[in-house]
């Protein structure tokens, strides 16, 4: 790599992109072959090496102490003190610096904010002037938008910019063709552990999947026009709180039918996540009905309702999702696994799990060294497939599934979409969130937009894109804007200046 470069390392979902960038950053030690940086062999024992060499990487998941401010995460490992006296940290120090490096590179971080009470945006950004202060030359972003909104992925692709323009090198992994030809000066490509070409950002779409997986991608969803039939899920009135007792989803209406895909689009912290939390039985509704198929399961326990017929998919796959801790095959049959065939009460039936992740594994391509391994070895990729083999491998009513390719390569996602799909042609009613609204007018039936808590439009995915992200920035066609009642979710707060502790 040459100094101001943004060189994207493309592969699908397990081909060894962050493996590969882990051993350039000391976590993982090469088994052959060597590291040059200037010409010179690199010999790395620990990221502290590779910190030395100028080398910083900011991971998937992000490496912050919640509860710490800015200031306090960038001082993580390179604690100072002041005047000398130990057990007094140079606080101040530490602040100057994050304001010089935000500054510098246009990344508007608060030194004082508190890590837990900023967005994920911000959050990364955090990452990103640690590395910085440590004054790397090659910064390596691993899947860096996996987890964004498309407004903090442009802000994201602008910080990269100026990161160019200063000199800086970035290794920049990522699934997105778009953003790879947005920003990207040249591209290489992995699959199953081996480079298999380059590009440069003037290759097609096309040409970029066709290299990534090694054959033709269909990059649109390829559907029939769809035949609805009876209501199956049916919201009226829906009131929900967040976790600060703001309003967050405020008197929603919404139906769903089978044998249709509703879409819902919006900015990401609208009130998606509550809503779908609150059908799920994860959080109270303060007032308003949910009706499955007929009856109302206000009050049910998450387990009954997924005992009801419903498939989920959470839009946080490492929280909500999986137990990273459990084989695959554990994981495969977390919410049946005291039925049979795979148990009665506490007996399991091990024998009847493992033929069964053997038949899903193989079915949903889904990348494991065996049943056997820990579901949290797998790529992020590879973890959101057993979450989808998992729920579309039982019958089911209604199927919910929010941001069901957040991190997933071309193939993977041309593969879950036409699952998503097919469950709809088979009768099942499909509720689809995503804050990518390509997929969402990729697959919707109809799309609803909800902004500030609420649905403020039902549209069909003809719809012009300009007209829906009107509505996504709350505008409706009549040109006004949309203020809604009551409490409405509130932006992170600022945090008080944390004072020296003397």
């Amino acid at each position: 790599m040459e100094p101001g470069e943004i060189h994207a390392l493309l592969g699908e979902n397990g081909a060894g992109k962050s493996t590969l960038m882990n051993v350039l950053y000391g976590l993982y030690q090469p088994d052959e072959g060597e590291i040059l940086v200037d010409g010179r062999p690199l010999r790395l024992s620990g990221p502290s090496d590779a910190i030395a060499a100028g080398i910083g990487m900011v991971h998937q998941h992000f490496m912050l102490v919640p509860v710490f401010t800015v200031a306090e995460n960038i001082m993580l490992g390179a604690e100072q003190v002041r005047g000398g006296i130990a057990g007094f940290l140079d606080r101040r120090r530490a602040r100057r610096e994050v304001a010089e490096v935000s500054e510098r590179y246009h990344l508007r971080v608060d030194p004082d904010a508190i890590i837990e009470d900023l967005p994920v945006g911000i959050q990364q950004r955090v990452e990103i002037v640690k590395a910085l202060t440590r004054d790397v030359d090659l910064l390596i972003l691993d899947e860096p938008t996996a987890v964004l909104t498309p407004q903090e992925t442009e802000e994201l692709l602008t910080v990269m910019r100026s990161l160019k323009a200063a000199g800086k090198s970035i290794v920049f992994i990522t699934h997105k063709l778009g953003e790879v030809k947005a920003v990207a000066d040249r591209i290489t490509v992995i699959r199953r552990g081996r480079t298999v070409g380059t590009a440069s950002p003037e290759a097609s779409r096309d040409e970029l999947a066709a290299l990534m997986v090694g054959r033709s991608v269909r990059l649109t969803v390829d559907k029939q026009p769809a035949t609805p039939g009876k209501p199956i899920l049916e919201v009226a009135g829906l009131v929900v709180d967040d976790d600060r007792q703001c309003r967050a989803v405020d008197g929603v209406e919404l139906t769903v039918r089978a044998g249709e895909v509703l879409g819902v689009a919006g900015v990401q912290g609208n009130g998606q996540t509550e809503l779908i939390e609150a059908i799920m039985g994860l959080r109270p509704a303060l007032a308003g009905s949910v009706t499955l198929d007929g009856e109302q399961i206000n009050g049910w326990s998450t387990k009954r309702v997924l005992r009801a017929g419903v498939g989920y998919v959470p839009e946080d796959r490492s929280v909500d999702g999986l137990v990273k801790e459990f084989s695959v095959a554990e994981n495969l049959v977390l919410d049946i696994y005291d039925r049979p065939p795979f148990g009665k009460g506490l007996a399991l039936r091990p024998d009847a799990i493992a033929k069964s992740a053997q038949e899903r594994i193989a079915q949903f391509d889904v990348r494991t060294p065996s049943a056997d391994a820990a579901v949290g070895t797998l790529s992020g990729g590879n973890q959101q497939k057993v979450i989808v083999a998992r729920e579309l491998s039982r019958p089911l009513k209604l199927f919910i599934a929010a941001q069901p390719t957040r991190g997933v390569d071309v193939g993977s996602i041309e593969f879950i979409h036409s699952r998503v799909i097919r469950e709809r042609d088979i009768g099942t009613a499909v509720m689809v969130v995503s804050s990518e609204l390509d997929e969402v007018i990729g697959l919707a039936d109809r799309i609803a937009v909800m902004y500030r808590g609420r649905i403020i439009g039902i549209v069909g995915p003809d719809t012009p894109r300009e007209e829906i992200g009107l509505l996504m920035a709350g505008i409706t066609p009549d040109g006004a804007g949309m203020t809604p009642t009551g409490d409405t979710p509130a932006s992170a707060p600022e945090s008080p200046g944390n004072e020296d502790k003397e």
